[in-house]
């Protein structure tokens, strides 16, 4: 994620650990080798695995229209919100870059800005083709996300540094009204890096359990892969100013609209599940002690001689 530019948002050994989390009953079965030895083998049960896969819904038919298009309106959701926050936002310093109170877009923006409207728009296509039952198309194109994600990664790490050191520079080392305009944002940039590391994180988290589980629990992968979508918004969100916020001293109401924004699909779970899905805890799991540590460091003279450090200033 990235405030001062576009969105910025997989890669670790959670694997073995989400299998185990999502294990169920297993059929345990000796075996003796070619020289006496034991083997353990393990397998899942047949009828077990075919169950897992699939929602215990209440109520009426799986085949529901909302079931279905639940997933559509909450990617639409995510790009319409991305759109109000981006559009304004973006002619608006264009129109600076022109009258030239703003330097150039440096040219990674531009790529991560392509990048994550693709991911966006790959995210949109995948759930309308699932909702009109085109799954072989959507598996077939899916396997752009693996291509994608780490390429939105890398940008991302690239542009964070590029627009802090690019504002630095200016505030230290500019015209007088140039560094009594960007001084006072330099911090504001430090206390947002915290909010970009944590995109960084829980984005590659959730998009790898995602992606490790599209073939073992349907339900999982595509509940995760919407809620990693939404960990990103709060750079959209912080571009639409008529909200209400209490950013920059906190990030408080950017977090609340942030859950906001998936709530509609997390109240249709609740409702038709009549329990809380697996990926909600997961994403509880990682979300909560994750953001309890950007509050606790929100503005602290410790972060901000921490990202200074880190940006090499």
């Amino acid at each position: 994620m990235l405030f001062a530019g576009p969105l910025f948002t997989p890669a670790m050994g959670l694997g073995d650990a989400v299998s185990s989390f999502q294990a169920g009953p297993v059929l345990l079965a000796s075996r003796r080798g070619q020289r006496g030895h034991q083997h353990m083998t393990i397998a899942l049960e047949s009828s077990h695995q075919t169950a897992f896969s699939q929602d215990r819904l209440s109520g009426t038919s799986r085949s529901h229209a909302i079931d279905r298009w639940i997933y559509v309106f909450t990617a639409a959701s995510i790009i319409a919100i991305v759109l109000t926050g981006f559009i304004p936002d973006s002619l608006a310093k264009i129109a600076g870059i022109k009258a030239g109170q703003l330097p150039p877009f440096p040219l990674v923006l531009h790529v991560h800005a392509v990048l994550m409207g693709s991911f966006l728009l790959l995210l949109l296509a995948q759930t309308v083709l699932v909702a009109t039952g085109k799954c072989a198309w959507h598996m077939q194109i899916g396997i752009a996300a693996m291509i994608l994600v780490p390429a939105i990664l890398v940008t991302g790490l690239v542009l964070v540094p590029t627009i802090y050191h690019n504002v630095w520079n200016a505030a230290h080392n500019g015209p007088a009204p140039v560094r009594q305009q960007l001084l006072p944002v330099v911090p504001i940039l430090e206390d947002i890096l915290l909010a970009q590391l944590r995109v960084a994180v829980l984005f590659t988290i959730f998009m790898w359990i995602a992606l490790r589980a599209r073939r073992r629990d349907p339900g999982l992968h595509k509940r995760l892969i919407l809620l990693a979508a939404a960990i990103p918004l709060p750079a959209a969100l912080d571009r639409i100013h008529w909200l209400p916020t209490t950013f920059p001293n906190s990030f408080l109401t950017t977090d609340i609209y942030t859950l906001l924004a998936v709530s509609p699909l997390f109240l249709w779970d609740l409702a038709r599940n009549h329990a809380v899905h697996r990926a909600y805890v997961i994403f509880a799991a990682f979300f909560v002690p994750v953001s309890a540590v950007l509050y606790a460091l929100w503005d602290t003279p410790i972060w901000h001689a921490t990202a200074r450090r880190i940006m090499g200033v």
